[in-house]
């Protein structure tokens, strides 16, 4: 692989454009894009479908299906959600991409975490600037500038932007499997790990509820007759945490227990979360049958347990396809004079659901940063057009062939 003077001029393009590349990503930072906060959004949706439209192709809006929630109460409550935007650029071109990356955050309606401020280090911290306002801005850049390559012609590409992917990808996920099947490589633009490392092998995840029902009953007169939800979902708590330690590489977190009321009242209804990390598929087996046979002892006279939830994102292992792919973007790093290297994670994203609709993929090509999903959130400004340049570069090499797409996914099986 050699840097040419076709390769040059888009990537100095790029160095020309930071303060744009930045620039609008500090300003859709100011929308707030909570993954349940339809009407910010909407407005970060619509901002977004105007930048696509600069680049060519077909820009479409496609309406997701409600997922559902198990609310405090038990019940199942529809989960609306804004559409996701697809851009198809060149369908019929021998190589083709699939871009994928959310417009929504973690920060709620609400949240007093509203603007990009730079922090004396000079990083800019800010809701969503890294995960990943500013990574979506990284990748519409690379797009723009790989359209001013000779071998434009060759390469094809499909750009995701879902609303969803902080809840789990529940309503965007078969859109993510059906590009997935139209695709020889994705790329997916979460921010770096420490450092700038890329994520190589993920854990899979699952997220769980257990609804509790008990009889509510007064706490002094009837006591007896009573039957506690809350004291029963505590009970399986216990039970489920017994879970780590059995099995290598499968964790169980209980996050929360939501019920209960007036302390003269036996409380009729529990909801008890947790969340599963799994290696592989075998774990996830092993785990769902060990939740499941939890989740039947808990039943009583008077009391019944409904599991809900499950796995949303399979493991992603990293395999020969997975490491000759990294293997073409660390050369291509090489080129720009940036050191690549990837590191195991235990986080997941949208990059397990493409790895398992049969996409090998490279899903932190986002900026630098870190402290993600916290006040503390930051991006390093440098990292922008650093990380443009990279993406820039691996299309261009996509498109003449030097990193062989086709051999790469066919290395899938």
């Amino acid at each position: 692989m050699k840097l040419n003077s076709e390769d040059t001029a888009i990537l100095d393009r790029l160095a020309g454009e930071e303060a744009e590349i930045v620039g609008r990503a500090v300003d859709w930072c100011a929308i707030p894009s909570g993954s349940r906060n339809l009407a910010g959004l909407e407005s970060q949706r619509a901002v977004l479908e105007h930048v696509l439209r600069d680049l060519p192709g077909q820009v479409d809006s496609i309406a997701l299906a409600d997922s559902h929630d198990v609310a405090a109460d038990g019940e199942l409550k529809p989960q609306h959600h804004t559409p996701a935007l697809r851009l198809t650029v060149r369908p019929e071109a021998a190589v083709q991409v699939i871009l994928t990356g959310h417009y929504d955050t973690v920060y709620p309606e609400g949240s007093s975490f509203t603007r990009v401020v730079p922090r004396a280090d000079g990083a800019l911290n800010g809701p969503g600037i890294a995960d990943m306002k500013g990574g979506i801005s990284v990748m519409l850049a690379a797009l723009r500038a790989m359209e001013a390559h000779p071998a434009k012609a060759n390469i094809g590409y499909r750009v995701l932007l879902s609303p969803d992917e902080e809840i789990g990808s529940l309503a965007s996920g078969p859109l993510l499997a059906e590009l997935a099947g139209q695709g020889h490589v994705g790329l997916t633009y979460e921010p770096a790990m420490a450092g700038g490392a890329l994520a190589a092998e993920r854990k899979g995840s699952g997220n769980f509820h257990v609804v509790v029902r008990g009889r509510a009953a007064h706490a002094g007169r009837e006591f007896a007759k009573g039957r506690n939800a809350i004291a029963a979902a505590a009970d399986l708590a216990v039970r489920l945490v017994a879970a780590n330690g059995r099995r290598e590489g499968v964790t169980l977190n209980v996050a929360r227990i939501d019920g209960g009321g007036p302390l003269n009242v036996v409380p009729d209804r529990a909801v008890l979360r947790f969340n599963i990390r799994l290696p592989d598929a075998a774990a996830a087996d092993w785990a769902l049958a060990f939740v499941q046979q939890a989740v039947a002892a808990t039943a009583a006279e008077g009391i019944e347990a409904h599991l809900h939830g499950g796995f949303t994102r399979p493991a992603k292992p990293f395999n020969v396809a997975q490491q000759t792919l990294f293997g073409a973007v660390k050369e291509a790093g090489a080129l720009l004079g940036q050191e690549i290297t990837w590191a195991s994670s235990g986080g997941v994203c949208e990059g397990n659901n493409l790895f398992a609709a049969g996409l090998p993929n490279v899903d932190t090509l986002g900026v630098r940063g870190g402290d993600i999903h916290s006040e503390a959130e930051h991006a390093w400004p440098e990292s922008f057009v650093e990380r443009a340049q990279l993406s820039a570069l691996i299309l261009a090499k996509l498109a003449t062939g030097e990193i062989p797409a086709a051999k790469i996914k066919d290395a899938m099986g």
